[in-house]
């Protein structure tokens, strides 16, 4: 022990600064934050229940397929067409975020950036999250039954019809003749 009080005595005022500063850093290192849950309650905050969202996707679903079907209608030799579209997802809310960048550093070394996000919230019947931009749901694939579905040109001309309408690949379509009534 008397090496401890010893070697404690001899230090100077740089020394004792440096591990004063060294203490202080472990304790801000040491310290629980709550920014994770925080984070998570904001999320849940921000989803809106899947339900709604799940009914404005099937809306949407027959609303394309609605316009679809009057669009195939009128091209010659399709006939009676009855269209099906399915969804990958059912959409996304993206909810606005306001993102704040510092940078710190001592000269010479490298700099330490932070990087912190805060939601943006709209004051209305109460506090919700403030929704930037609505994604619609993707196309992951349509089915086409028509009445000239058993002509191959006609076929190829729905095909090109639904690409052009849809970002989806030739694979993704299934064109099939409508039977007789």
């Amino acid at each position: 022990m008397k090496w401890l009080t010893d070697s404690l005595k001899k230090m100077d005022k740089t020394k004792w600064m440096i591990v004063g500063l060294s203490g202080i850093l472990l304790l801000v290192i040491a310290l629980p934050t709550d920014s994770g849950r925080k984070k998570q309650e904001l999320a849940l905050q921000a989803k809106e229940p899947d339900t709604s969202r799940q009914a404005q996707a099937n809306a949407y679903q027959k609303q394309l397929a609605n316009e679809m079907e009057q669009a195939l209608g009128c091209m010659d030799g399709v006939g009676k067409v009855r269209v099906m579209i399915t969804f990958q997802d059912s959409g996304e809310n993206v909810v606005e975020k306001d993102v704040t960048k510092s940078a710190n550093g001592l000269e010479g070394s490298q700099p330490d950036s932070q990087y912190q996000e805060a939601t943006v919230y709209q004051e209305t019947d109460g506090r919700e999250p403030y929704i930037s931009q609505q994604k619609l749901p993707a196309v992951e694939g349509v089915l086409v039954v028509a009445q000239g579905g058993g002509d191959s040109k006609i076929k190829r001309e729905i095909s090109d019809a639904v690409m052009a309408l849809f970002p989806i690949q030739a694979h993704k379509i299934k064109i099939v003749k409508m039977q007789e009534q």
